[in-house]
């Protein structure tokens, strides 16, 4: 089919487009942007006045459950979820049941995306088998199966030669490794930030140490073995510090920050709010900031959802026993929005912290609007207000602490592959 675009304000960050521009796809890719190719006529046109199109959103990190519990979540449910959150690509971590540490789990999961045709899933094999933090994965045929990376999701590695004999193999293929960097020891069961807040409510602290030192030792394994690494879901200011001196001595490293790592603190556990429980923990207002500065001047250079799925039970026990956890990815765009409103981005900023970004990290090409690229494309409305209800979610999660929220700017359209995946009026699914 072909696809005129008409009278929208394009933005993309990686080409540096920003102005009024007409686009026109054929199929699953765009063909002309502004004027049509000769000969094209369109089938169907969408009226994009007052919209900005930009590239499809790419999340770097999403627990996508399938294969696994579907209390928790499927691969149907998420990614309509992600469509609506006008994520075309999404990176879907390790930690399934059964875990992706084989060339069939990884196969199946791109298999049943591409039947769903809603969003692309991207893989990340498991560092280790069973992420049992031990005995290395057979990284050669993960890679072979089209894992865009290595990780061990949330489960650590058993210790510091572990992790050197992992970085060394995943060097040898040219794979980036995404850690998560916490010390288990430090972290010692606990499940808020080490600070006044988890001290009045009596939950046990995380130190902000338990980051800054695993950082610590991630970069001098990354420097020993050349491994480009990623770090995933930073939460201090030690931490940004520490990726900040590491880039200016040219060490393949990078990270991500969680969407709500940027605007939530420990504050909002107030009385024990489950759904304010999640890894990392929630830091302190200066974290926060800190945070914010390295997405500001490029050194985090990803925003993700972190997305974590639950069933309604899983928030419902008291704060330490519940499972940690936000479903974000109908949030992600809306909660980076916000920081151009708090004058942290501009937009055009805004918008390449969640597409080429994170895309350019894991070497992707997503993420961009080019002519005879694919048509992955978010349309959303700047000016629209809306109020967060976490009931209405179409994730299977619901799990936000962001639930009343007001919010400045909503996806009206999705396009993936050239299709209409969302619009707000009308699902295409549901029809």
């Amino acid at each position: 089919m072909n696809i005129s675009i008409l009278n929208g304000h394009l933005i993309d960050p990686a080409s540096g487009i920003d102005q009024p521009m007409d686009v026109h796809i054929h199929g699953q890719q765009i063909v002309g942007l502004g004027r049509p190719p000769e000969g094209f006529e369109a089938h169907h046109t969408l009226d994009a006045g007052g919209l900005v199109i930009c590239p499809g959103l790419v999340d770097i990190s999403a627990s996508l459950r399938e294969p696994g519990p579907s209390a928790k979540g499927t691969l149907e449910t998420e990614t309509r979820a992600a469509a609506r959150g006008g994520i075309t690509t999404l990176v879907c971590t390790p930690d399934t049941d059964p875990v992706i540490d084989t060339p069939a789990v990884a196969e199946l999961i791109q298999r049943t995306a591409r039947k769903l045709r809603r969003a692309r899933v991207l893989v990340t094999g498991a560092l280790t088998q069973g992420l049992d933090g031990q005995q290395l994965s057979n990284m050669a045929a993960l890679q072979t199966a089209g894992c865009v990376a290595l990780g061990n999701a949330r489960a650590p590695l058993g210790n510091t030669l572990v992790e050197r004999r992992a970085l060394e193999y995943a060097a040898t293929f040219g794979m980036t490794v995404i850690l998560r960097p916490e010390d288990p020891h430090l972290r010692a069961g606990g499940c808020a930030h080490e600070g006044a807040v988890a001290t009045r409510l009596g939950l046990p602290g995380i130190p902000s140490a338990a980051e800054t030192v695993a950082v610590a030792r991630d970069l001098a394994l990354a420097e020993h073995t050349g491994a480009r690494i990623h770090f995933h879901a930073l939460s201090t200011a030690g931490a940004a510090r520490q990726l900040r001196e590491a880039q200016a001595a040219r060490l393949p490293v990078s990270a991500d920050v969680a969407a709500h790592q940027l605007h939530l603190t420990e504050m909002d556990i107030g009385d024990f709010d489950a759904n304010c429980h999640v890894s990392p923990p929630l830091r302190t207002l200066a974290d926060r900031e800190a945070l914010r500065r390295a997405v500001a001047d490029g050194t985090i250079a990803a925003i993700c959802s972190d997305h974590q799925p639950h069933e309604s039970d899983a928030k419902e026990a008291p704060f330490p026993e519940t499972a940690p956890g936000i479903s974000g990815l109908e949030t992600l765009l809306a909660l980076t929005l916000r920081l151009v409103d708090e004058g942290v981005l501009s937009l055009s900023e805004a918008i390449a912290r969640v597409t080429c970004g994170p895309a350019g990290l894991l070497d992707l090409p997503y993420g961009r609007i080019q002519v005879g690229g694919p048509a992955d494309l978010c349309l959303f409305d700047p000016e629209a207000h809306w109020t967060l209800d976490s009931a209405a979610l179409l994730s299977e999660g619901h799990n936000s602490p962001l639930d009343g929220w007001e919010f400045r700017g909503e996806v009206v359209h999705t396009l993936f592959n050239g299709r209409l995946v969302y619009s707000r009026d009308r699902n295409p699914d549901d029809s």
